[in-house]
């Protein structure tokens, strides 16, 4: 099944197109099937569906997709604030597990709190959106980033 969707803006910031070619070139999230929903300056939106490359032992979404969905959707939130040939690496994460689904897909919204030339402090907000769009939390994480410049 589908995840509900987002608009997808008609033309792309050119946020949109930094998170977006740069997410490309993380396998691991490929691997998941994430999918960037929204980039703006300061705020990041990546999806990711409900697979069995994401579940736990009970089949529900494994803590470990939620924790690696918070850390890219505020790592790309950090990303659209700093400077053309830097990126951003996450120092620390800390991040609270407040519930379990399954289907539907996870909606994390990344949000910089606080940016920085040599710290960026961010937050990001994971919700479980089932295939008829009711939500629950799943997630909620404070980061630590660092921009390093851009290497490829």
């Amino acid at each position: 099944m589908t995840a509900p969707t987002t608009p997808q803006p008609s033309v792309a910031s050119a946020e949109f197109q930094r998170v977006a070619t740069s997410l490309a070139r993380q396998g691991l999230m490929r691997h998941l099937g994430a999918e960037l929903r929204r980039a703006e300056p300061g705020l990041v939106e990546i999806w990711l569906p409900y697979s069995d490359k994401v579940t736990q032992q009970q089949d529900g979404f494994h803590g470990g997709a939620m924790g690696a969905l918070a850390d890219i959707a505020g790592g790309y939130a950090g990303l659209t604030v700093v400077d053309e040939g830097m990126e951003v690496v996450t120092a620390e994460y800390k991040i609270n597990f407040l519930g379990s689904y399954q289907g539907g897909a996870l909606r994390a919204i990344g949000r910089v709190v606080k940016p920085g030339k040599r710290l960026i402090v961010t937050t990001a907000e994971v919700t479980h959106v089932a295939d008829d769009g009711k939500e629950g939390p799943c997630a909620l994480m404070q980061q630590t980033l660092v921009p390093v410049p851009k290497n490829y």
